[in-house]
Formats: structure tokens, C-alpha cells, sequence
């Protein structure tokens, strides 16, 4: 038992569960906007068991999925399965038992979410293998990441209001943006080892336009989404944080310069969703 546990935080730490916070904030926004207002504390508290089982699920999958490639590359080698700290059939019953408490979660909220989970699994586990097939792989981690409004609207109402789904393109656009700069750090590898990305095709400074191009799709779809939604003085001033969080984000790196670039994913990223999510909760419950 005691391996057990030992082995479970690590593998905790591998797929670095923290940041489950990149889009549960969306997540809770979604929550909020369908709701009117905070809902039974019975659907918050399945909505967040199932999110964070469902990355935990993607993440853990991927590093079992990429254990061979990450042995190879130097960024990654010194991740838990190629530096032996974990086998990949303990990560793989991790993923397994992962997988088991979203499809609960998901059968608590109510028979839409359980319908529709495996759709969001194939998503979620698919993504995994993306790279190896094409260079758009960055939107596979996007979707994977923006269908979380929309299934925590569903979470909530039981049904789909098209409007939301913008929120889920913003999002899909936000995550594959920064997973393209992300994936600068690798492209030489990719090139040596036949993986795909924007970067590894078209070179750092195509990828870095491609990235800011993604990132001004999502302000604008952020601002249409705003006037679907009647935000107030909060809300605007929410997006107007997040547009200014963005453009920091993109000052700090550049093609020739990605020493902040863990700054820039990590830690900048985390801010936006939060941030917005505070803005947008202070301009439901104010109003």
C-alpha cells in the first residue's frame, strides 16, 4: 500500500495535476452563466471531480502514450516512466482508474453528460496521438481543453445553448496557441524524429504568427461572446484583462528568445483563466 501511494504521487507530480487550473476556471464560467448564479454545491462539486479526472485521465494516457518518444527527447527524458520511477502499466491503471471516476461523475450530473463522455474520452485520449499524423495537433490539445464550457453547461442545464459553444472555440484557440509556442522548445527533435507541429513544419517565426493569430481569433470571439452573454462594466472589464494578459504573454517571448517560455505556458496562462473567471462571477453576482 505504502508503493502504492508513493507511486500515485509521483505519477500526480508527472502529469503535474495543478494545472487542471488552465481550464477549469472556463469550466466554472460555464457554470456560473448557465446557472444565473451558483448552483447546487452537488453539481459544482461533480462538475470539478470531473474535470479534474478527466485531465488527469488525457495527461497520465499521454505520458504512458509518449513514454518511448520522451526517453528520446532531452526535455523529457527525466519524466517518471523513461527515468524509471514509475512502470507504464501502473500509469496505464492510473489512466484506467482515472477514466472510471469522470464516467461516474459523469453519470451523477445527469444522462446527457453520461452520453456524451465517451465522445469527450475519445477527445481527451485521441489527442495523444495527433502528433504523429499531422502538424495541427496543437487544435487536438485545443478542443481537449475548450470543450469544458460546453460540457459544464450541460453539466448544468441538461442541454446545449449555442452561444457557449463560442466560449469553446475561444478556448480551443487560447490552448492551441500557447501549445504551438509550447512546442518551439522541441521542433528541432521533431524534425529528427518525424513528429508533427507547426513549428517542426514552417520554422519558430511562422509558428510564432500562427500563434498570435489563434490568440486574436480567441480576443475576438471573447468580445462576440460578451455580447451574447449582456456582460456588464465586470465582464468587459474581464476581457479587457485578458487581452492585456495575452499581449504580455507574447512580449515576454519571441522566436529568438524562449527563456521565459515556462513563464509565458505556466504561470501566465493559469492568471488569464482565473482572471476572467473572477470577472465574470463579480458581474453575475453585482449586477
Amino acid at each position: 500500500m505504502a508503493g502504492v501511494v508513493a507511486k500515485t504521487r509521483i505519477t500526480l507530480e508527472m502529469i503535474k495535476w495543478e494545472h487542471s487550473i488552465f481550464a477549469l476556471p472556463f469550466a466554472l464560467t460555464a457554470v456560473l452563466l448557465a446557472a444565473g448564479g451558483w448552483p447546487a454545491w452537488r453539481t459544482v462539486g461533480w462538475v470539478l471531480v470531473a474535470m479534474v479526472s478527466a485531465r488527469s485521465a488525457a495527461m497520465a494516457f499521454n505520458r504512458w502514450a509518449d513514454a518511448e518518444l520522451d526517453a528520446e527527447n532531452p526535455r523529457t527524458k527525466s519524466r517518471a516512466i523513461p527515468a524509471g520511477l514509475l512502470s507504464k502499466s501502473f500509469v496505464l491503471g492510473f489512466t484506467v482508474a482515472a477514466v472510471a471516476v469522470f464516467l461516474l461523475a459523469a453519470g451523477e450530473l445527469n444522462r446527457l453528460t453520461l452520453m456524451l463522455s465517451p465522445v469527450v474520452l475519445l477527445v481527451l485520449l485521441g489527442y495523444s496521438y495527433l502528433k504523429r499524423l499531422t502538424r495541427w495537433s496543437h487544435i487536438g490539445l485545443g478542443v481537449a481543453l475548450g470543450l469544458a464550457p460546453s460540457a459544464a453547461w450541460i453539466a448544468v442545464r441538461g442541454s446545449l445553448d449555442w452561444r457557449i459553444v463560442v466560449l469553446t472555440v475561444a478556448v480551443t484557440l487560447w490552448a492551441g496557441g500557447f501549445d504551438v509556442l509550447y512546442s518551439c522548445q522541441d521542433f528541432e527533435h521533431d524534425r529528427k524524429a518525424g513528429l508533427n507541429s507547426l513549428p517542426q513544419a514552417w520554422g519558430l517565426d511562422a509558428a510564432f504568427l500562427a500563434a498570435r493569430l489563434m490568440h486574436l481569433a480567441m480576443l475576438g470571439l471573447l468580445v462576440l461572446f460578451g455580447f451574447l452573454f449582456g456582460f456588464g462594466l465586470w465582464g468587459w472589464l474581464g476581457v479587457v484583462a485578458v487581452v492585456v494578459l495575452i499581449g504580455y504573454e507574447h512580449a515576454i517571448v519571441s522566436p529568438r528568445d524562449l527563456s521565459r517560455l515556462n513563464a509565458a505556458f505556466f504561470t501566465m496562462n493559469g492568471v488569464i483563466a482565473i482572471v476572467f473567471l473572477g470577472f465574470v462571477a463579480a458581474d453575475v453576482f453585482l449586477r
